[in-house]
């Protein structure tokens, strides 16, 4: 999926193109309202029927990325490369939980 980068590659692209303090903040609210919603439309369809909770956390979560790039004055990156949704998520994931080790520093800390 990733094809010719690695992920560390593709998160400094996505940083480069998120550098507005405003940008940023407005995606660490938006990507996880999105990410939620996902799940909780099949869960909500399935069991309460209470579907318009999800879309309404998917509305308001691609609301924000777009006032984000509003400020950003950048269109974004899934416009071009739709994995870019894929490394929004890795990118924040990242943000909250920092970067994921790699196998050579596991390696190092264990010695």
């Amino acid at each position: 999926m990733l094809a010719e980068k690695t992920w560390e590659q593709w998160i400094t692209h996505y940083e480069q193109s998120h550098q507005h303090p405003v940008n940023r903040l407005c995606h660490m609210i938006g990507i996880p309202l999105i990410a939620a919603s996902m799940p909780l439309l099949g869960f909500e369809l399935l069991v309460s029927g209470r579907w318009w909770l999800a879309v309404l956390l998917f509305t308001v979560g691609w609301g924000f990325q777009f006032v984000g790039h509003g400020f950003e004055g950048k269109p974004p990156e899934f416009l071009s490369d739709w994995r870019f949704l894929f490394v929004g998520l890795r990118w924040w994931w990242q943000k909250v939980h920092g970067p994921a080790e790699s196998k050579g520093d596991r390696q190092t800390s264990a010695e």
